[in-house]
């Protein structure tokens, strides 16, 4: 009897013992030189605030501090790290339906990401990709379009003055579809793109918004920059979360979690947004040029984005549904969007053919 008492008694005290807090190590592709990163320490901080000391605790390292940035992947994979943030469309060469997770040409504004990953399925398709490598995925950071292309000695102020261009680039469709307009695609690190402008290695370089552009010094290497960032309407940022360490968590931290990475995704926009406008001016305080590409420029490049669209999209069932997801969240939001007209958030463009990336998708 008082052997039974004793089991009952430690048992009742194992219960009332407080859990152990997680302990989580998180990383970024960004250097803190690049002002991304300060996206990604954002969502920390918020995280710090709403979920308790005895729960989670977040250390975080700036990129390259733990593993090279196109590591970082594989190091939330394998659990090396329990969190890591990216952008998706650095790991478009291990399941293409990255990329349109991460941007897309000439297609979605920051709006439409948002609109999209919020009330029209875009979250659950983050996480039946990342899945498939073991992770949980929250998009908690949007810029709206990036700023185009910046070039040492040449402009760029047509479709043609892009033929022959080496340029660095990011993104799969991106790539395909410069190389239809004559450019020639360089693939590099955020880091590497300095150098490279002022060794002459490449032409010129599109990296991200004007705000990051600045931080990266581009404004000291290169003399031209050609508008609008036709290439990337848009980009999404977010944190890959290992699935062990995601379940380790009570239902409440996770929900925390997941709120946080709402409020930043709307911070983020409106803080990029005034940081660029502010970049901006500092771009042409520096004397860079700036040009736009005209309207009958960009319709023809919309053509070609849409054709290099549905190719990709084309080569991969997955890549399709993500695609078809998209497109037919633009047609569905089209008819409110364009009878609010002019007042509205954003175009409604003439993309890619919605019945022909379904047919992918199966």
């Amino acid at each position: 009897m008082l052997k039974r008492l004793m089991t009952t008694a430690a048992l009742t005290l194992a219960g009332a013992a407080p859990a152990m807090a997680e302990n989580w190590t998180m990383t970024t592709t960004w250097p803190s030189s690049l002002e991304l990163i300060e996206i990604d320490k954002h969502w920390v901080e918020l995280v710090n605030q709403l979920v308790d000391d005895d729960k989670l605790t977040i250390e975080f390292y700036d990129g390259g501090s733990l593993v090279p940035a196109g590591e970082v992947f594989g190091a939330v994979e394998s659990g090396t790290v329990q969190a890591g943030a990216d952008w998706p469309g650095y790991w478009a060469g291990r399941d293409s339906a990255f990329s349109p997770l991460s941007t897309t040409a000439s297609l979605f504004n920051a709006v439409d990401y948002v609109n999209w990953i919020q009330e029209w399925g875009g979250a659950d398709l983050y996480n039946e990709v990342y899945g498939k490598f073991g992770m949980v995925y929250l998009p908690y950071g949007v810029t709206n379009n990036e700023s185009g292309f910046r070039t040492v000695d040449k402009p760029v102020k047509t479709i043609e003055d892009l033929n022959g261009l080496r340029l660095r680039l990011s993104g799969l469709e991106q790539g395909k579809l410069l190389e239809k307009l004559g450019g020639n695609q360089v693939s590099m690190a955020g880091g590497e793109i300095y150098q490279s402008l002022e060794r002459g290695v490449i032409d010129g370089a599109e990296f991200s918004t004007p705000n990051v552009d600045f931080s990266g010094g581009f404004q000291q290497v290169t003399k031209y920059w050609s508008t609008p960032g036709w290439h990337q309407s848009s980009s999404v940022f977010g944190v890959m979360i290992n699935k062990s360490a995601w379940d380790a968590l009570d239902e409440d931290t996770q929900n925390k979690l997941q709120i946080a990475a709402d409020a930043n995704l709307l911070w983020s926009l409106a803080f990029t947004e005034k940081r660029a406008t502010e970049a901006f001016a500092q771009f042409k305080e520096a004397g860079t040029e700036i040009n736009r590409l005209d309207d009958a420029a960009l319709e023809q490049i919309q053509k070609m984005a849409n054709e290099t669209i549905e190719e990709v999209a084309c080569e991969n069932p997955l890549s399709a549904k993500v695609y078809a997801s998209q497109i037919s969240y633009l047609q569905d939001y089209a008819s409110w969007r364009d009878a609010s007209a002019p007042f509205n958030l954003g175009r409604t463009p003439q993309g890619p053919d919605l019945a022909k990336i379904e047919e992918c998708a199966q």
